[in-house]
């Protein structure tokens, strides 16, 4: 890509692969960066025809600016939407103009050219500053993970809003009573672990509160216990040879069949977890070592080995598959905006479409069934539980335990036999 600043009105024309994106005198407060932001789309992998779209828009709404009798310093996020306005009364907003614009603003607020969004006080309730301050006392204080905070707060806020929403917040006011009946109450509605979850939540807040001297009386110990039968299940693993058949069917000669291959890999051959696999890094990589590092539960890392043929898969991927980026992910999007995955949510739609295409028989969608028959396997072999659980990172001996229920042949021998069938 090249940008040329040509003829005597000062003419910018951003030049895409031999193609003209403009060749008219850029206009407005905010035609300086234009080409900047040609060049930062271009990196980001869009194409040819996204960001000739994006660099018209911006540049028509720099002239429309302009003719406001607008500055720099003026623009604020009002005036995106009141241009896309007035230019619906011109001609047809396509699809994406608006987010191409909030891609405009965003950029010139990294470099400086308008100010960035100032954040304005709202006014919140009582209910909501208690639930901002236990937020901070999980994130700060218990270093829990985002996603634990998310899925702790809602019932916070709902215990709360159910006692104190017709009346002042006084946590020294909650009664035992309160809070068992609101678990009974909410507890049939959820599914099993959304219900332990629920039982969670409220004892760490509940707890959080009466260490604040906001409670005096222990109500986190009369919160019922969810009933359930501790580990009934047998965990669901696909079968070795369908893994097997779902690694041959991947086309290995495109970047996005070298990159689901290798993801396919490490969680068959390592079992790893799909947030491990999104937020792996080139620098967790040892390559001389033949050992790689993984971001387990609360931030934990982990270095394991690195089999030859994973290593082998992901190099594959890195040298001829990856796109350009200046993100330190191993694995990126092949779409734009080229980064790493936002979450592990990716690896699991990556995972349900080749399951799907590939016609496999499996006994889910999801991730979690290589970890299961990487365990599986393992104990076939011999392998000890306490192996298998060094391997998947499990923190209690307990969650490995699950495994020895799906070792039958060995749990055979230890079966009494039947006394009718004794002569």
């Amino acid at each position: 890509m090249l940008y040329e600043l040509k003829g005597k009105e000062s003419t910018v024309k951003c030049i895409i692969n031999d193609h003209v994106v403009l060749s008219q005198p850029l206009e407005g407060p905010l035609a300086a960066p234009i080409a900047s932001f040609a060049k930062w789309g271009s990196e980001q992998g869009y194409s040819y025809y996204a960001l000739h779209r994006k660099i018209l828009l911006a540049s028509d709404f720099s002239r429309w600016l302009g003719q406001q009798g607008l500055l720099a310093q003026d623009v604020s996020d009002a005036h995106p939407r009141q241009y896309l306005q007035d230019r619906a009364r011109r001609v047809r907003i396509a699809h994406g103009d608006a987010s191409g614009l909030r891609q405009f603003m965003a950029f010139l607020r990294r470099e400086g050219v308008i100010a960035a969004n100032e954040a304005r006080p709202t006014p919140t309730t009582p209910i909501e500053q208690c639930l901002k301050e236990f937020e901070h006392y999980l994130r700060d204080e218990r270093a829990l993970a985002p996603a634990t905070i998310i899925n702790y707060l809602p019932f916070v806020c709902s215990l709360l809003t159910q006692q104190f929403a017709n009346s002042t917040m006084r946590l020294a006011d909650l009664r035992a009573s309160d809070v068992v009946d609101f678990v009974r109450r909410q507890a049939p509605q959820l599914h099993l672990k959304r219900a332990k979850l629920m039982t969670t939540a409220l004892r760490s807040f509940l707890q959080y509160a009466r260490y604040r001297g906001d409670l005096t009386l222990d109500l986190a110990a009369a919160i019922p216990p969810v009933a359930s039968w501790s580990r009934t299940s047998i965990p669901r693993a696909i079968p070795a040879d369908q893994v097997e058949k779902l690694l041959a069917s991947i086309e290995r000669h495109s970047a996005m069949g070298r990159r689901d291959y290798a993801i396919l890999l490490l969680l068959a051959r390592l079992g790893l977890r799909s947030s491990e696999i999104v937020f792996l890094e080139l620098d967790d990589m040892d390559w001389a070592a033949g050992t790689f590092r993984v971001r387990g539960k609360n931030g934990r890392r982990t270095e394991l080995p690195l089999p030859a043929e994973v290593g082998e898969a992901i190099v594959a991927y890195l040298q001829h598959g990856r796109p350009g980026s200046l993100s330190r992910r191993v694995f990126l999007r092949h779409k734009a905006p080229i980064r790493g995955f936002l979450n592990q949510c990716a690896i699991g739609s990556i995972v349900r479409h080749r399951i799907e295409r590939a016609n496999i028989e499996a006994p889910t969608l999801g991730t979690h069934q290589f970890r299961h028959a990487l365990a599986t396997h393992m104990l076939q072999r011999g392998a000890s539980l306490s192996e298998i659980g060094e391997l998947l990172g499990h923190r209690s001996p307990e969650t490995t335990k699950l495994y020895a229920k799906v070792n039958i042949d060995a749990l055979r021998t230890l079966a009494l036999p039947w006394p009718g069938d004794m002569q």
